[in-house]
């Protein structure tokens, strides 16, 4: 992923003001979305001048090029303590049962944090081409889980590792935003319940 940065900051203090800056702009955007977050609320939620904001991003876009990278790092590293442990189907129903809860927790408000940004931005190219990298890794951990049943299993069919994370990821998207509709996490599990079926007929 490109550096988004327009100055890089070189010192504890700098690096902890961007730092204070991102995180402000994220929040505010998960609560409000980016169409309702100004740069002012940001400001004032940062606790930060107009002079430090334009020091680190060059207008609005940039700091929402930069909070896609923030939630992308968020949500990967919360599915990731999941899925880099990946070596069975048993693994993959536990990572089902932790989403669905984390979910339920919420009482499924918000949806994903990365597809919730996707609804606002994917018709603008920089923003969409950001998104599209992030849902790839994503994918990835998915691919290199389903990479090490297969191993583990020793199953010799050939199968797309690529198409069925594909298709759990698709799952989660959908169940997650139907969860949000509904505030039930009923289409979630139903929806995983599927792709992981699928998983299993291919990898077991």
């Amino acid at each position: 992923m490109a550096s988004i940065e327009i100055g890089q900051p070189l010192t504890a203090r700098g690096k902890a003001t961007r730092a204070r800056i991102v995180e402000a702009a994220t929040e505010l955007v998960r609560a409000h979305g980016v169409a309702n977050t100004s740069l002012d609320a940001v400001l004032a939620a940062s606790d930060t001048s107009k002079s430090q904001l334009y020091h680190y991003f060059a207008d609005k876009d940039d700091l929402v090029l930069a909070v896609i990278q923030r939630q992308t790092e968020c949500v990967l590293a919360t599915h990731e303590s999941h899925l880099r442990k990946l070596h069975s189907l048993a693994g993959l129903r536990r990572w089902r049962d932790a989403v669905v809860e984390l979910s339920r927790q919420t009482d499924c408000a918000g949806g994903c944090p990365l597809g919730s940004l996707v609804s606002e931005l994917a018709e603008s190219p920089r923003p969409r081409e950001l998104l599209a990298e992030s849902f790839a890794r994503w994918e990835a951990l998915l691919v290199a889980g389903f990479g090490a049943i297969q191993a583990r299993s020793g199953t010799r069919r050939d199968c797309d590792l690529t198409e069925l994370a594909t298709v759990v990821l698709a799952a989660l998207q959908g169940g997650l935003l139907l969860a949000q509709t509904t505030r039930s996490t009923r289409a979630l599990e139903l929806a995983l319940d599927m792709a992981i079926d699928r998983v299993e007929a291919q990898l077991a």
